[in-house]
Order: C-alpha cells, then structure tokens, then sequence
C-alpha cells in the first residue's frame, strides 16, 4: 500500500463547529443558543467535579442576559465518567440525564467525559458539546466504546458526535506533565494509523502530518513550562488536527491491541497507546513508504519514525513498557487471539505470532524492531 496521491478518494467532512482560542466559559452560551438548547448537563470526571461545578455556573449565569446569549440553564452535574465508558456507568448517567429532563449534555475534560457524551448520545439521540481538557482527540470523531464484562466493544455513528467543540488552552494548564505527554502519544496514535489507512485522502494525510509535527514540536515545551500556554495551544492545534484524522479514517491494528488491553487489563489509556505505538508502527513500516515520508518530515528527518517516537517518550518521562502499566506477562496469548479474531485494515497482515512479538517487545519496554 503506497497511498500515493493524486488518486480517486473519498473524504467525508463532519458536521460540527469548531472555536479553538476562545475562553470557553465565555464561548458556551453561544455555542448552546447556536444549537437551540434549553436544559443541559455538565459530564466529568469525579476528579473534575469543580471545573464541573464552574462550568454550570457559567452556564447558569448567562441566562436570560442580552446580545444574543443563551436562555440554557444547567440542570445538574454528573461526575461519573471514567476510563472505558463501563456499561453500568453509561446506564446510570442516561438515566440520571432522563430523569432531569436535560436536552443536551456538555462535556468537560478528557476522552472519558467525552465518550460518556457518547454514550448517552447514542442512546438518547442528544446533541452534545465538548470541551476538552487532554489531547485525546475523541471530540473529533463519530467513534464509540463501551466496555463490558471486560470486553470493549467499539463502533461508528454520526449521531455520537459533538455538535460544537471549544478548544480552550487554558483549560489544559492543569493538565499534569506526564497526562500531557501520554496524552499527546494518544493523539498522534490517531494520525499515524490515518496516514496508512484504507480510506486515507490528501486531506486527512495533510491534517495527520501536521498534527504530528505540532504535537512532537510542543511536548517538550509543555514539559519545560507546563503552565505556559504557547506549546499548550500548539499541543491542543495538533490533538485536533489528529482526532479529526480518526474521525475521517479506519483505525488499523494498533488501535485494535490498545482497546483489547484496556477493555480487558483495564490498562490506562493513554499510557497504553504510547507504550505500543511505536512498536505497531516498527512492524508496519516495510509496508507504508509514504507514511513513513510524512512522518520523517513531521519528525524532523529521521528514517525510522518507529525509532525516534519511541526515543522522545523515553525523552519525556513516559512510561515505556506494559509491565509498567501493570500487565501481567502471562496475559500476553489471551490478548493476541483477541486482536488476532477480529478484523482491521492493517496495511499489513498480522499473524497471532507477529502480535505476540509485538507484544512482548511492548511489555517489556524494548526497543522498536523493524
């Protein structure tokens, strides 16, 4: 696969608004008049529950005010959103939003809030807002995930999307280093996977090289200055032009092992992606060129973008090896017949051995073979 363009493709903008800069506690009674919203809630994180709390303030605060701003009142906040959206969570939260009469939820913080939104919006139909706090990228795609009984079950759906989104770099001056960096790895997981793609267009292979080059250029100023806002909005620029190439594209057999490792170890999320990331792609590499070009100019010239993604997250302070992140060596088969049974568009064909090797090479933080 060469993905070479110009070539016949398809690519399919989504419909959603985007305010990147703006202060979002000033953006979000626009942003719910725009949409015609009476009564939403605000979802986070029980660790978010303040910012939670300030933002239904500021939301509760704008009405009835003048110059257009919204008549919307927040009707309460859930803080329940954890990492993959276990089912008896999303049920718990759908029935909490139906018994407060809410006609639109407001999510704040990261891929956990944003894909309990999800979840209610898939089942309920309500339109939502996002707010993100991390550079996960899931406010930019029609991708949902649900976990249970320790299997995460994902899948495409335009109706799950937020309808507006509003990038505030302020909101992610909190976010602590080592979130920001495995976070940022997450992200541009999202725009390596994209650049070989199936359904990749010059468009989306536009959006993920520069995504990866914002995002590489600013983590290291994020980690120098962690309170500074100029490498947090070239972060933030990067996370979002990295989401919206998964909201265009099939995600491949990296994001297939991640999701396998955290459905079933409940491993973190972020930090998983990081960890396996440069592994997937070492294996990948021999099969994508171009991808490989658009990553070496992203990364400054190297030939081996595997290689150098692995070395700037040792650079970082990121966690390097499964064992790490708590996983067990011995659940390493399990986790390779699950990936192995389902289907993906790799660029290359993975056999339940090649997925062992990569995962062994992962867990025990070794570096990336071609």
């Amino acid at each position: 696969m060469t993905n070479q363009f110009p070539q016949a493709f398809t690519y399919q903008a989504l419909p959603m608004r985007v305010r990147f800069g703006e202060p979002a506690f000033d953006a979000i009674a626009e942003e719910l008049s725009h949409l015609g919203l009476r009564k939403v809630v605000v979802l986070c994180s029980p660790g978010r529950v303040e910012l939670g709390q300030l933002l239904a303030g500021a939301i509760r605060n704008t009405v009835g005010t003048s110059g257009g701003d919204s008549d919307a009142t927040c009707a309460g906040v859930i803080a329940k959103a954890v990492m993959h959206v276990p089912r008896e969570v999303a049920e718990e939260t759908i029935a909490e939003v139906k018994r407060l009469g809410a006609d639109g939820c407001v999510s704040i913080g990261g891929g956990s809030a944003i894909g309990l939104g999800k979840a209610i919006a898939l089942e309920l139909g309500l339109p939502t807002v996002a707010i993100p706090t991390t550079y996960a990228g899931s406010e930019m795609t029609t991708m949902w995930g649900m976990t249970t009984d320790g299997k995460k079950t994902t899948g495409r759906d335009e109706s799950v999307l937020p309808k507006s989104v509003i990038y505030d770099p302020a909101l992610t001056s909190g976010l602590p280093v080592a979130t920001s960096v495995t976070s940022g790895f997450n992200a541009m997981a999202h725009a390596v996977e994209a650049l070989y793609a199936p359904d990749a267009s010059p468009i989306t292979s536009l959006m993920a090289e520069e995504g990866v080059r914002a995002l590489t250029a600013a983590l290291p100023g994020v980690v120098d200055n962690p309170e500074g806002l100029t490498a947090r909005s070239e972060a933030l620029y990067g996370a979002w032009l990295c989401g919206a190439c998964m909201g265009s594209t099939t995600m491949s057999l990296h994001h297939k092992i991640c999701h396998a490792l955290g459905g079933t170890l409940n491993l973190p999320h972020a930090e998983t992606h990081t960890v396996v990331l440069p592994h997937v792609l070492a294996f990948n590499q021999p099969a994508v060129p171009t991808a490989v070009g658009a990553l070496s100019r992203a990364l400054g010239g190297t030939k081996n973008p595997a290689k150098r993604l692995w070395e700037l997250a040792h650079k970082l302070g990121a966690p390097m090896s499964l064992q790490e992140l708590g996983m067990d060596r011995g659940d390493i088969p399990s986790i390779a017949k699950q990936v192995h049974s389902g289907t993906y568009g790799n660029p290359r064909e993975a056999s339940e051995e090649d997925i062992t090797r990569i995962l062994n090479a992962a867990w025990a933080g070794e570096s990336p073979a071609i």
